[in-house]
């Protein structure tokens, strides 16, 4: 599976950002999809995951804010985001997890087999 993801760019404190993750391949319907995120000088963290069936679960500061999706049909992967904070601003992977069920780790990185490039989402004012 080959991921790439899309929709970054600059926004004001509260404004509302949607992301998109291409993906290719046939099993992208049955795989866990995953948003991380990596801040300038810290570590890549979990933001949200979708299983092929739409359970998903947030990290803890974007709950309410951001929410994922998927268009099996269009193997397309999304994340709204709105009333974007200054420390939402990082670079976001899309990430696939070759299991239909979302793994008990899903926070973890080491549990995704495949990544996109990142796409830069700035939010300042």
């Amino acid at each position: 599976v080959q991921l790439q993801a899309s929709g970054g760019g600059s926004v004001q404190p509260g404004g509302s950002l949607r992301l998109s993750c291409a993906a290719s391949g046939r099993t992208f319907s049955w795989y866990t999809m995953g948003w991380f995120r990596q801040a300038p000088g810290k570590e890549r963290v979990f933001v949200s995951v979708i299983s092929w069936r739409g359970t998903t679960y947030y990290e803890d500061s974007v709950k309410g804010r951001f929410t994922i999706s998927r268009d099996n049909a269009k193997e397309k992967l999304y994340l709204q985001m709105n009333s974007l904070k200054p420390e939402d601003t990082a670079v976001y992977f899309c990430a696939a997890n070759r299991s239909m069920v979302v793994p008990k780790d899903y926070s973890s990185s080491y549990e995704y087999d495949y990544w996109g490039k990142g796409t830069l989402v700035t939010v300042s004012s």
